[in-house]
């Protein structure tokens, strides 16, 4: 097994939706802000076979591709400093997951926690356990072992709800190197409490499932009317609002400097009225949106070079996942007769 010489860094988003400011605090900015980094070699892909397991509208699912591509670009990623793909581009990946699958326990995929809480919903409706759950969602930590060993990623940023996959993709790592020899660099799960878990329009964790979401580039007219729409208490003008409990002013504090975060938190005690902290909300997001927004909707009108950016960094990633998938064939007995 060849360790990288720099400590590599795998990020995904599903290709599910439009992208929402939760994607890009949680997600986007930290591993734009990463990949700068010299020490650092970033691998981020368009998790398009992952998208099948949710979502069954092939336009949509395509759309989506598109839209997520053009964020990333807009949003300053440089694909010459960085291995840009999209997953479905890179059939290797698809080849391992089939391979590790055979070396998958089932009862370490009874134990994920998306199967587990579908479990738990057909119970508490009466339906059979595995009423509507598919071999894709069952199985598909696999799928992300394949993804992040494929590229032997060392750190894998993650949510808290993710750390479980990163583990069960070291476990599957683990497991075959014992029989087979050294061939997967073991990936640790890199958490940051410092990037924000937004909140959505309703108080929830932002998310598509919950339709909650604040679009990141739909207009600064649309990005005002669903700041509006943020779920506020009854409080009025001139009385104290809680900060920390406040869906607001944990948006603001994801966007806004040291300073500012103060000077709002003291707004908040003074007792600022809901509308101006909305209204004030609005213009610091959209100070910092502008730009990226005005590049996003000129990749939109050039789909020609988002594909062959993306079958660039394809080319970049098949050129090391190739090799590595030849050696795990030929280990497992998949080789030429000689």
């Amino acid at each position: 097994m060849t360790t990288p010489s720099k400590t590599r860094v795998l990020t995904g988003i599903t290709t599910t939706g439009t992208p929402h400011l939760g994607n890009y605090v949680g997600a986007i900015k930290p591993a734009v802000a990463a990949s700068k980094d010299p020490a650092v070699d970033s691998f981020l892909f368009l998790a398009d076979y992952h998208a099948l397991i949710k979502n069954h509208d092939p336009a949509q699912v395509h759309q989506s591709s598109v839209e997520i591509a053009a964020t990333w670009l807009a949003l300053g990623l440089d694909p010459a400093q960085v291995t840009f793909y999209r997953q479905s581009d890179v059939p290797d990946i698809t080849e391992l997951t089939w391979i590790l699958t055979c070396w998958t326990a089932k009862g370490l995929m009874n134990r994920a926690h998306a199967y587990k809480a579908a479990v738990q919903t057909n119970e508490e409706a009466g339906e059979d356990n595995d009423f509507g759950i598919t071999m894709g969602l069952f199985s598909y930590p696999v799928l992300m072992a394949a993804d992040i060993l494929m590229f032997n990623g060392g750190k894998i940023p993650v949510g808290r709800d993710q750390v479980q996959h990163v583990e069960m993709a070291r476990d599957i790592a683990q497991r075959f190197n014992h029989h087979y020899g050294e061939h997967f660099l073991l990936p640790e799960a890199v958490v940051d409490d410092n990037v924000a878990v937004l909140q959505g329009l309703d108080g929830r964790k932002m998310s598509k499932s919950y339709n909650n979401t604040i679009p990141l580039f739909e207009g600064d007219k649309k990005l005002k009317k669903a700041i509006n729409k943020i779920k506020t208490n009854l409080l009025e003008p001139g009385e104290p609002k809680d900060p920390d409990t406040s869906t607001v002013f944990q948006v603001w504090q994801a966007f806004a400097t040291d300073v500012q975060t103060a000077t709002m938190r003291k707004e908040f005690a003074n007792g600022i009225a809901w509308g101006e902290a909305k209204k004030q909300l609005f213009e610091l997001i959209n100070a910092e949106l502008t730009a990226p927004r005005e590049r996003y909707n000129e990749l939109m009108q050039h789909r020609d070079y988002l594909e062959k950016t993306l079958q660039q960094g394809a080319e970049k990633a098949r050129a090391v996942s190739s090799p590595l998938l030849a050696k795990v064939k030929a280990a497992v007995g998949l080789k030429p007769i000689a």
